[in-house]
């Protein structure tokens, strides 16, 4: 039922979600848009106008009967301009409206209107399920309008200098056309319920712990970036508040001189953030377009940064250091030896800052705790892990998956082949693991007790990622190379080639998650070259 152009009604006939379809459209206004577009996609029309002296209940008694020819199962209302009873709600099955603002925010006439004089950022739309809001004698009563159970939200960005105009096309493109079909799809699978009595609405998959059927998320824009990816590219960052792990995000640069942040220094800065955040013991890691270049623990925080600088120095410049300890001043004294982009510490001593803001382009961002907490030493160290959840958007969606926090202990491993590891190796093994999760897919990683010494990266076959490690290990790596190094492979080998290329490299012991099809042949070269083979039982691809 609409007055006017039936917009979201005719979104609705084109998208059919669920397999719904309509039945009839009815207008009450013989000039209403909706009826020749209801009429252009086959759907019949009706229009029952409401005379001079007629009464609320009477022409809600012409429309039930010009409905009573029809056989439906949900009533759709769209900017439908009369205010229903129960005179019509009594003999309907459930009625749905969509309303231009965030219930109960900003109810009745001028939604849009409201939402700009109260200065919001955030308004958006709500479906909701018509409820009677007259008195007995067919009076409105204000308070109790838009007043049903909601089914569902959407929000939608209020911008400076927004009009009327701008924010009605807004609601209606951005947050109407999701949230109507939604709610529509909800009905037509039969998954709504709808409790009058307390005035709230169940749909099947709301409990499904992270991944419920409704899910509204909204962020706060915090920076306009310079721009995106790429010069011809607009970025901007949004921050949830709801977030109290360490973030690059809430992190202040504390050089305020310097340039901002890019996309890709905030992109990068992430990944180095959640590597160190692995680690208990000291850790540094200095990343490149979201890769390792280097990561290493140590006794000290300045040791972990040589040992995973010296991986890669080549890579790493122009790259992102990441501490999970305040940085001192010997530390600073190394990271500022060669070209680097960001620093992420939890806190930084004075002397530190005096070194570091000797460079005007590094930026500095301290992620400290913020219930300041200390290790054994007194020096800050970073949070729990907290956010549950990581996203990537797509054109048309998102995907939404949960975080990859898995920790492998010696427990968990198998050991598949004929040489048992070493304690050395096994503790190299595992520090290998925890790092290959934060290196992009197809992924092999060499190292030496609890440093890198080779990195292959984002290869489409994985017996080229083993050569890229070893590449590495051999041209690059300074003061260490892979002979009797561990390798970590993100996944199962398919063919014994990797292991016949890891062993030409020097590799004495092997992790990965075991499960192919060829396992037998793998740990079969793994004992013609007197290697070690642990078997995790899960993988920890990266592909973003």
């Amino acid at each position: 039922m609409a007055s006017n152009r039936g917009r979201n009604l005719m979104n609705i006939a084109d998208r059919a979600p669920g397999g719904a379809e309509f039945a009839v459209v009815l207008t009450n206004s013989e000039d209403a848009p909706v009826v020749e577009k209801a009429q252009k996609r086959g759907i019949p029309t009706e229009t029952v106008v409401q005379g001079d002296d007629e009464s609320r209940t009477e022409h809600e008694t012409r429309v039930v009967d010009a409905l009573s020819a029809y056989d439906f199962d949900l009533v759709a209302l769209d900017g439908y301009m009369r205010i229903l009873s129960e005179t019509f709600l009594d003999q309907m099955p459930t009625t749905l409206n969509v309303h231009p603002a965030l219930l109960p925010a900003f109810p009745g006439m001028d939604a849009w209107g409201d939402a700009l004089d109260a200065g919001v950022s955030v308004t958006g739309c709500t479906v909701h399920v018509v409820t009677d809001a007259t008195d007995d004698q067919g009076n409105v009563n204000q308070e109790q309008v838009d007043g049903g159970p909601i089914v569902t939200q959407e929000p939608v960005p209020v911008y400076e200098g927004d009009t009327e105009d701008d924010l009605q096309d807004r609601v209606l493109y951005q947050g109407e056309f999701k949230a109507y079909p939604r709610a529509i799809q909800w009905f037509a699978e039969e998954r709504v319920t709808v409790d009058f009595e307390n005035n709230v609405v169940h749909v099947d998959g709301d409990e499904a712990g992270d991944f419920p059927a409704r899910r509204i998320a909204s962020h706060d824009r915090t920076a306009d970036l310079r721009y995106g990816e790429n010069p011809h590219q607009d970025a901007a960052l949004y921050a949830d508040y709801t977030v109290d792990e360490a973030s690059v995000v809430h992190a202040p640069q504390l050089n305020e001189g310097a340039k901002g942040l890019s996309y890709n220094n905030y992109n990068d800065a992430d990944g180095a953030l959640n590597l160190i955040k692995e680690f208990d013991d000291p850790a540094a890691a200095v990343i490149k377009h979201t890769n390792p270049a280097g990561c290493a623990t140590a006794d000290s925080i300045a040791e972990a940064y040589d040992r995973a600088l010296s991986t890669d120095p080549m890579s790493a410049f122009g790259g992102i250091v990441a501490l999970n300890r305040e940085c001192d001043g010997e530390t600073a004294e190394q990271i500022i030896d060669s070209f680097k982009e960001v620093v992420v510490a939890p806190g930084y001593t004075d002397a530190a800052l005096d070194v570091l803001f000797e460079k005007e382009n590094l930026r500095v961002l301290d992620v400290g705790h913020a219930d300041g907490r200390t290790g054994e030493s007194g020096r800050s160290e970073l949070g729990d892990r907290t956010d549950r959840l990581t996203e990537k958007p797509l054109v048309g969606g998102r995907l939404v998956q949960e975080r990859d926090l898995q920790t492998v202990t010696a427990d968990d491993l198998e050991v598949v082949t004929e040489r048992e590891p070493t304690d050395e190796q096994m503790e190299s093994m595992l520090f290998a693991w925890q790092t290959i999760k934060h290196v992009k897919s197809n992924a092999i990683l060499f190292a030496k007790g609890t440093e890198t010494v080779g990195i292959g990266m984002g290869q489409v076959s994985r017996v080229d990622a083993v050569h890229l490690a070893g590449m590495k290990a051999e041209e690059h790596a300074e003061g260490k190379d892979a002979e009797g190094a561990v390798m970590a492979s993100d996944a199962f080998f398919p063919f014994p080639d990797g292991i016949e290329k890891a062993a030409e490299a020097g590799i004495e012991a092997v992790i990965q998650p075991g499960g192919s099809k060829n396992d037998d042949m793998v740990i079969e070269a793994a004992d013609e070259h007197d290697m070690a083979m642990v078997f995790t039982g899960s993988r920890c691809f990266r592909h973003d």
